[in-house]
C-alpha cells in the first residue's frame, strides 16, 4: 500500500523546476571548466609541454574519480539515513565554489599540482552533489514519467552550459595577438587574454553561476522528512552498506546493469573530458575555436535530449541508452581517424590548405561532423541511464542505490583517463590515448545488451 502511495506521489510543479533547475545550475562547470575553456588552457597554455598538461589533467580526472568512487556508496547510504538530501548538497556547494574560486590563480607557467588539485576538489563535490540531486527523483513523479523529467532536466543542463559558453568566448575570451573577443570588444572586467585571465575567469564564473542557480531547488523542491541525527546515521548507513552490497549480488539483473553502466560511463566520462583537449592538441585550436565547438554541441544535445525525453518513454530507457552509445562509438572512431589532412584513418585525404577564420581546414569541418554525433548522444546517455535505475528500485532505497550507481559510475572512472594519461605520456601520442574510449563503450554495451529493464524484473 505504501509502495502503491509512492507510485502516485508528484511533487508542486515549482518543486519539480527546482530539481531540474540542479542540472542548469551545475552543467557550466562541466562545459567551460572541464571541457571547453578551462581543461584546453591548462593544456595548451598553462604547461610548458602539451603532452605534460594532458597526462596532468588525465591524472587529475583520474583522482577525482577515485574518491568519488570510494565515498558515493557511503554517503546515499548514510543520506537514506539522515533522510533529507538538501543539507549535504549545501555543504558540497560550499567546497565546490571556494574550489572553483581558486582556479583563478592558474597563472601561465604556475605549478599545475595546486590547479589540479582545486579541479579535483571541485570535481569530487560536483559529483557528490549530483548523488543526492538523483535520488530525490523517485519520490518526485511516478515512475513512468521519470525518464521524461530526467532528459528534460539534462537538456536544461546544457542550455545553462550554452549561456556561460557564450557568455565566455563572446565577452571574455580575447585574441592574444589582439586583445578583442569574437565580437570585436575588449574582454570584460579588463581581463588580459595574454595572462590566460579569460579562461581562468571561468572558475569564479561557474561558481557564481552554481551559487545562484541552486536557489530554486532548496527553496521549492521537497525534500525527505529528516531522519536519524548524524552519528547514528553514519554508523547505520555503513552497516546498511554492507548489506546492501550483498542485496545487489542477489539482484542479478540490477547487479548487471550497474557493471555495465561502470564501464561504458567511463569511457562518456573520459570523452567529454578528454574531447576538447585532443582537439586543442591536434588542430591547435584558439579558446574561441573550442568554446564555438562546445557551442555547437550544446545545441545538438538540448534537441539530443528533447528528443530522448520522449522515446524514453515510449521505448524505454534501456533502448535509448542502446542507440546513444552506437552514436557515441562511431562518433569516437570518426575522431580518431581524423588529422590534419585526412580521415577515415587516410582512407579519405582531404586538402590540407588553410581557408582562413574558425575551423579552416576540411580535416577540422570533419571533426565537428563526428562531433555532431557526440552532442546528440552524450546527454540522453547519461539521463536514460539514471532512469533506468530510478524505475528499478524504491524510493525508500534510492539514496543507496543511487550511492551504488555512482560508484558503478566511477569505480573505474579513472582508469580511462589513467590509461589515456599513460600512454600519451609513454608514445607522445594522445591518438593511441584516446583508443581505451572506445574499448569501454563497446564492452559496456556488449554488457547492457541482456540486462532486463526494468533491471529488477526476471528475465
Amino acid at each position: 500500500m505504501a509502495e502503491a502511495s509512492m507510485e502516485s506521489t508528484r511533487a508542486s510543479r515549482a518543486g519539480i523546476l527546482g530539481w531540474m533547475f540542479f542540472d542548469w545550475a551545475a552543467q557550466p562547470f562541466f562545459t567551460v571548466v572541464t571541457t571547453f575553456i578551462f581543461g584546453p588552457y591548462v593544456v595548451s597554455r598553462m604547461a610548458t609541454d602539451p603532452a605534460v598538461g594532458q597526462a596532468a589533467w588525465g591524472y587529475g580526472i583520474a583522482a577525482a574519480g577515485f574518491v568519488i568512487a570510494i565515498l558515493s556508496p557511503v554517503l546515499g547510504s548514510i543520506a537514506d539515513h539522515t533522510g533529507q538530501r538538501k543539507p549535504w548538497i549545501a555543504f558540497f556547494a560550499v567546497i565546490k565554489i571556494f574550489s572553483l574560486c581558486m582556479l583563478w590563480y592558474a597563472a601561465p607557467g604556475s605549478p599545475l599540482v595546486p590547479t589540479i588539485l582545486f579541479f579535483s576538489l571541485a570535481s569530487v563535490a560536483a559529483e557528490f552533489s549530483i548523488v543526492f540531486n538523483d535520488s530525490m527523483m523517485p519520490r518526485l513523479v511516478p515512475k513512468a514519467e521519470i525518464g521524461s523529467i530526467s532528459n528534460i532536466a539534462w537538456g536544461l543542463g546544457y542550455v545553462g552550459g550554452m549561456i556561460a559558453l557564450l557568455f565566455v568566448i563572446l565577452l571574455l575570451a580575447g585574441s592574444p595577438e589582439t586583445g578583442l573577443t569574437l565580437i570585436g570588444t575588449e574582454p570584460l572586467f579588463g581581463l588580459d587574454p595574454k595572462l590566460g585571465e579569460d579562461a581562468r575567469a571561468t572558475g569564479p564564473l561557474s561558481a557564481l553561476w552554481y551559487l545562484v542557480f541552486i536557489l530554486p531547488m532548496f527553496l521549492f523542491t521537497p525534500d525527505s522528512a529528516k531522519g536519524k541525527a548524524l552519528g547514528p546515521a553514519v554508523r547505520d548507513g555503513l552497516s546498511e552498506l554492507k548489506s546492501t552490497l550483498g542485496e545487489v549480488r542477489r539482484r542479478s539483473g540490477i547487479l548487471r546493469f550497474l557493471i555495465a553502466r561502470m564501464i561504458y560511463q567511463d569511457g562518456v566520462n573520459a570523452l567529454l573530458a578528454l574531447g576538447g583537449v585532443f582537439a586543442a592538441a591536434m588542430f591547435g585550436w584558439s579558446i574561441t575555436e573550442i568554446g564555438l565547438f562546445g557551442i555547437i554541441l550544446n545545441v545538438v544535445a538540448i534537441f539530443g535530449c528533447l528528443a530522448a525525453s520522449r522515446l524514453d518513454t515510449s521505448l524505454g530507457s534501456k533502448k535509448v541508452v542502446m542507440i546513444a552509445l552506437t552514436l557515441l562509438i562511431v562518433a569516437t572512431l570518426g575522431i580518431l581517424s581524423t588529422g590534419p589532412g585526412y580521415t577515415l584513418f587516410g582512407a579519405l585525404q582531404l586538402d590540407g590548405a588553410d581557408t582562413g577564420g574558425f575551423f579552416a581546414t576540411p580535416a577540422e569541418k570533419a571533426y565537428i561532423l563526428y562531433g555532431l554525433l557526440i552532442g546528440v548522444a552524450f546527454g540522453p546517455v547519461q539521463a536514460s541511464s539514471r532512469s533506468y535505475l530510478a524505475r528499478s528500485v524504491t524510493p525508500a532505497e534510492a539514496g543507496r542505490y543511487f550511492g551504488i550507481y555512482a560508484l558503478a559510475g566511477r569505480a573505474t572512472s579513472f582508469l580511462a583517463p589513467f590509461l589515456y594519461a599513460t600512454i600519451t605520456a609513454v608514445t607522445g601520442s594522445p591518438r593511441l590515448g584516446m583508443t581505451v574510449i572506445i574499448v569501454f563503450l563497446v564492452v559496456g554495451m556488449a554488457l547492457l545488451l541482456p540486462t532486463p529493464y526494468p533491471a529488477d524484473r526476471a528475465k
